[in-house]
């Protein structure tokens, strides 16, 4: 990767990856591109374009411009929000691919695109999820992720085109607000432990998920980007995760820290539907083995880190910490 332009750069990944991106390969080598602009480092520290990734012929002309030779597109709705709006995600997590992989074959870029662990199904192991395995979802996130899976193997045997993947569990970080994820009550239990000592899950206890700490993910997806192409078997959609927990497990950890924080529930059922037919723990056993994949973060490290940096911007005056 040396000149890369990412797509829906001001969501929850894309705010930490830009920024980590332009301190490895220099500001000037990474456009950021969203369908809005915010006033955060990623959108005003460097390089940045208003992108509509729904127009196919916009998405080349910034990648041509700016003479990308690697497209990291992370424009998507995700799970909650799919599920209510599903037309809508179909066009935009589809069309937005589809526009994203004729972009990169126009210009032959190496292409990167997120999976989920939403890829999987309530007929997929949950325990020791295979990296190859059935895979049958029910939520139209879920299958917007297969059928990404499938598009992006499809580009690369049909034309050669570079295209690498990871398959996401619920991703942990205090950079950016949550986006629709079902998985975002683990920031949110952060957010809330700080600010007013007490939380209400809409996951139920009991229910157990894969997570990452985004530091974690952010080095998974440079790692991956930067392996040698020829060491690479699955290339589009590998399982990559740091733990397997639920919502009494976090507030344990935060307990730790926090004696007094209190946890109670108010199951969402939508968002429980979503969470119920997702495996418990997956195997990364493939990621580990071709190409390295190994995090840093446990849940201990994870709450440290959490809390220590809501804390500090809570303390600084930044009532808003979510």
């Amino acid at each position: 990767m040396k000149r890369i332009m990412i797509t829906g750069a001001l969501g929850q990944i894309g705010s930490d990856l830009t920024v980590r991106l332009r301190r490895q390969y220099g500001t000037d080598s990474v456009l950021a591109t969203d369908i809005r602009q915010k006033q955060t480092e990623a959108a005003i520290a460097g390089p940045f374009r208003l992108l509509d990734v729904s127009d196919g012929a916009a998405l080349l002309d910034a990648a041509k411009e700016f003479r990308a030779d690697t497209i990291l597109h992370l424009a998507a709705l995700l799970s909650v929000t799919a599920e209510l709006k599903p037309l809508l995600a179909w066009q935009l997590n589809m069309g937005g691919l589809l526009n994203a992989l004729e972009a990169a074959k126009e210009l032959s870029c190496q292409l990167f695109t997120p999976s989920s662990i939403g890829a999987f199904g309530p007929g997929t192991p949950k325990t020791g999820t295979p990296q190859d395995t059935i895979q049958r979802p029910l939520t139209m996130y879920g299958v917007n992720k297969v059928s990404g899976e499938l598009l992006c193997d499809y580009y690369f045997h049909k034309y050669g085109l570079d295209t690498r993947g990871l398959r996401f569990p619920g991703l942990v970080s205090h950079s950016a607000p949550p986006g629709g994820g079902t998985t975002d009550y683990a920031v949110d239990m952060y957010v809330e432990a700080v600010r007013s000592g007490r939380y209400t899950s809409y996951i139920n206890k009991g229910t157990f998920l894969d997570m990452m700490y985004m530091p974690d993910a952010i080095e998974a997806i440079i790692t991956l980007m930067e392996d040698d192409a020829s060491k690479l078997k699955h290339r589009n959609a590998f399982n990559v995760t740091a733990m397997s927990v639920d919502p009494e497990t976090i507030a344990a950890s935060i307990r730790k820290r926090l004696p007094d924080f209190e946890l109670s529930y108010h199951v969402d059922p939508v968002r429980q539907s979503i969470a119920d037919g997702w495996p418990d723990a997956i195997d990364a056993s493939s990621a580990r083995e071709e190409w390295g994949f190994q995090p840093v973060f446990d849940l201990e490290r994870m709450t440290d880190d959490m809390l220590s940096h809501l804390q500090e911007r809570l303390h600084s005056g930044q009532v808003n910490i979510s």
